[in-house]
């Protein structure tokens, strides 16, 4: 039992330190993801707004004009992000010997003319679509492992200086280069293609189960490593020019914070005085896509907070998949709705979706529990009835 209960522990730090490192890569990440998706939102606004509708659809072809420019370092930060994301997990293992590897191995994987050309090396024949994040969250750790082992070995002390700058990086690609495009890059390129074709044209009861997934992630650990999946996956697909994930996504989102923020206030006897005070917090956070904002009330009461931020949220995103709003911004909440091609029906899911949880939260939490208020005064009326 000691020997299984120390094996445990062990695996237990090891999955946790992993979840770290990819923590990591997530949260440099992010400042990429921000500025392309801003970036290319305001192109394409900004290109409605000079040619209506239609001049959307030709905004690549457009060179020159300022919507071009912007969608250019849109395009240029939302390229970047996915190797960034391998990058960090790689320096969050090996430090900077794990950079340079992270990062070439993150973005090869990325290039669609060089796995097409590996695919038909190795005879699968499967599209030009790149690994995107996954393949990079793979290639990152990979190379963050290697490196981080070639960093335990002795070697001459004339050698040490070296290492870190030349001989670690370049060792590490050379290990990995082969694995990473051939046996990781081709198979998930692949895998990637289908996907994409799959979102591209799914319909009714698929565009449900999808929104209905991906708004069910957003909301069961806020913030949290799953969350961060649907998230990465549906800012991925604005690269593809396929929106709808991403609306869904930033709906799913915002809902906890706000349903149960309402919940709160519609019902403040079930909640106590703190909860009603992170309430008043939880609306700006919700608005602003902050999902986190729904934390305190999920830590306070998971076992009924979870379930009815998790239904709300599925229920947002399958609406939104369902009805085909789009969202080309990935992040802004409720201050990027006008990007939307349905402004009015982007706050019809995101309303749908808070009502829903805010009600099942209410339904679910006892009749009465003490507020922190309450708690007080009656502490202090059998204080004084002792005394």
């Amino acid at each position: 039992m000691t020997g299984d209960n120390t094996m445990e522990g062990a695996m237990r730090s090891h999955l946790t330190s992993v979840k770290e490192h990819l923590m990591t890569g997530v949260s440099f990440m992010i400042p990429f993801v921000t500025i392309g998706g801003i970036f290319l939102a305001l192109g394409y606004a900004l290109s409605s707004f000079l040619g209506g509708p239609e001049a959307t659809k030709t905004i690549f072809e457009a060179t020159g004009r300022p919507d071009w420019f912007l969608a250019q370092i849109g395009t240029a930060g939302l390229t970047f992000m996915v190797p960034i994301l391998g990058a960090y997990i790689a320096y969050a293992i090996a430090d900077r010997p794990g950079l340079a590897p992270g990062f070439l191995l993150s973005y090869i994987i990325q290039q669609g003319d060089i796995l097409k050309a590996a695919g038909d090396v190795i005879g699968l024949q499967g599209g030009s679509a790149g690994a995107g994040y996954l393949g990079a969250l793979v290639a990152g750790l990979a190379a963050g492992y290697v490196a981080r082992w070639l960093k335990q070995r002795n070697v001459p002390e004339f050698i040490q200086p070296m290492m870190p700058v030349l001989i670690i990086p370049v060792l590490t690609m050379l290990i990995l280069s082969p694995f990473v495009i051939f046996v990781l890059g081709v198979p998930v390129a692949i895998a990637n293609a289908g996907l994409t074709s799959f979102l591209r044209g799914m319909q009714g009861g698929q565009a449900l189960l999808v929104g209905a997934i991906l708004g069910g992630m957003m909301a069961v650990d806020m913030g949290g490593p799953v969350n961060k999946v649907a998230y990465v996956f549906s800012v991925g697909l604005i690269t593809e020019q396929i929106y709808q994930p991403m609306a869904a996504v930033m709906i799913a989102g915002m809902i906890p914070p706000l349903g149960l923020a309402l919940s709160n206030f519609i019902a403040p006897q079930k909640y106590t005085a703190e909860m009603y005070e992170n309430a008043k917090s939880a609306v700006p956070l919700g608005l602003s896509f902050i999902t986190e904002g729904a934390i305190p009330y999920a830590a306070a009461d998971p076992l009924r907070v979870i379930p009815s931020a998790v239904a709300g949220s599925a229920i947002g995103g399958a609406a939104s998949m369902a009805l085909g709003v789009t969202m080309p911004a990935p992040h802004g909440g409720i201050f990027v709705f006008l990007l939307s091609d349905q402004p009015a029906m982007f706050l019809a899911c995101l309303l749908l979706g808070t009502v829903v949880t805010a009600v099942i939260a209410t339904l679910l939490k006892s009749d009465f529990e003490e507020t922190a208020g309450s708690s007080t005064t009656t502490a202090t009326a059998t204080t004084q009835a002792n005394d």
